[in-house]
C-alpha cells in the first residue's frame, strides 16, 4: 500500500509538471480574458465574471475551480485646463481611452493539490483603420499547496510525503495579442512565462518540478442572419512546448443576442452543450461536458456555470469600437 500511494503521488506531481494544471473552461468565448490578458478592456465595457467548474461529477476528489475576474477600459476624456495663478496655467492630459486593466482571482483544487492565485493585467489597444490590435501583459502569484494529511501510507514515516512542503508561493506571468475586425477576432497568448520550479522538499531528497509554458490560439466569427439570429463558430487550440495539442471546436447560435445555445467538441475528451440568457446587464451561462474517455464510466460529466455583469455603453463612449 505504501508503494502504491507513493507512486500515485509521484504520478500526480508529474502530471502537474507536464501540464502545469492550467484550468479548463468550456465557455471561453464568454470571458476571453481568462486565457488572454490582451482582452482586458478591448470591448469598452466594465465587466465582472464569476465562473465555477466541477470536473467529473461523481468522482471523489475531482478537480474543481472557482474564478472571479474583472476588467475595464480607462475612460477617454478631453484635455482640461486648470488655473493655478494669474501668470501660470497648467494642462493635464487625461487618458486616451487606449488602456485596459483587469484582475483575476482563482482557486484551483485537484485532489490533495491546490492553487490559489491572483493575476493582474495591463492591455494597450491600437486602432488600425476599422480594426483594433490589443497587446496585453499580466503578472501573477499563487500559493501552491499539497495536503499530505490526505496521503496515508499505513506504514509510518515516508520521507517523500512526511518531508514534503505543505505550501509555497510562486510568481508567474502571461502575455497576449488580440486583434478584432468585427465580427472577426483572433488572439494568441502564452502562460507560465517564468517556467518556475516547484520544490516539494529538502535539497537532498527531492527534485524540482519545472512548469512548462502553455500557448493558446483563439479565433471566431459571428454571422448576422438578418432575422434576429446570429451564429458564431469558434476555435480554441491549446498546446505546451512539448506539443501536447488539444482543440475546442465550437458553434453557438444567438437569438436577439439575449439567448444562446451552443455545442463544442474537445478533441479526444468531451462533447459540450452550452446555454445562456442575458437580462439587461446580467448574463448567465451553463455548460455540461460529456466525457468521451474512460472516466465517463464513473462520472456523470462536468458542470460549469458563469455569471457576469456588463456596465457601460461603448457605442456611446467609444465610437471607434465596432461591436457585434
Amino acid at each position: 500500500m505504501k508503494k502504491i500511494l507513493t507512486i500515485l503521488f509521484i504520478i500526480m506531481l508529474a502530471v502537474f509538471s507536464a501540464k502545469s494544471q492550467e484550468p479548463v473552461f468550456s465557455q471561453y468565448t464568454m470571458n476571453k480574458f481568462l486565457i488572454n490578458p490582451a482582452y482586458a478592456g478591448s470591448e469598452g465595457y466594465t465587466t465582472f465574471n464569476l465562473t465555477a467548474r466541477q470536473q467529473w461529477l461523481g468522482f471523489e476528489d475531482a478537480p474543481m475551480i472557482q474564478a472571479i475576474s474583472g476588467q475595464t477600459r480607462i475612460l477617454k476624456t478631453s484635455h482640461i485646463s486648470k488655473s493655478r495663478s494669474v501668470k501660470k496655467r497648467t494642462k493635464r492630459r487625461r487618458p486616451s481611452g487606449k488602456i485596459g486593466l483587469g484582475g483575476y482571482l482563482y482557486n484551483d483544487q485537484n485532489g490533495p493539490i491546490g492553487r490559489t492565485g491572483l493575476e493582474l493585467s495591463y492591455a494597450y489597444h491600437l486602432f488600425i483603420q476599422d480594426g483594433q490590435l490589443s497587446l496585453g501583459l499580466s503578472l501573477s502569484a499563487y500559493q501552491f499547496r499539497v495536503n499530505t494529511s490526505e496521503l496515508n501510507t499505513f506504514e509510518g514515516y515516508d520521507p517523500l510525503i512526511d518531508e514534503a512542503r505543505g505550501s509555497m508561493f510562486i510568481p508567474d506571468g502571461s502575455v497576449g495579442v488580440y486583434y478584432t475586425y468585427q465580427p472577426f477576432y483572433i488572439g494568441v497568448s502564452a502562460k507560465n512565462l517564468f517556467q518556475a520550479s516547484v520544490k516539494f522538499g529538502g535539497d537532498n531528497s527531492f527534485t524540482d518540478y519545472q512548469q512548462v509554458r502553455n500557448y493558446y490560439l483563439i479565433t471566431g466569427y459571428r454571422y448576422d442572419m438578418d432575422n434576429d439570429f446570429e451564429i458564431e463558430p469558434s476555435l480554441l487550440i491549446k498546446t505546451t512546448e512539448a506539443f501536447n495539442l488539444q482543440a475546442d471546436i465550437s458553434v453557438k447560435g444567438f437569438y436577439k443576442r439575449d439567448y444562446w445555445l451552443g455545442f463544442s467538441y474537445r478533441t479526444g475528451n468531451a462533447i459540450i452543450t452550452m446555454v445562456g440568457i442575458k437580462i439587461d446587464k446580467l448574463y448567465v451561462g451553463y455548460a455540461f461536458d460529456y466525457s468521451l474517455n474512460d472516466i465517463q464510466r464513473i462520472s456523470y460529466g462536468s458542470h460549469e456555470i458563469m455569471i457576469g455583469l456588463n456596465f457601460g455603453d461603448n457605442t456611446r463612449r467609444y465610437r471607434w469600437l465596432n461591436r457585434f
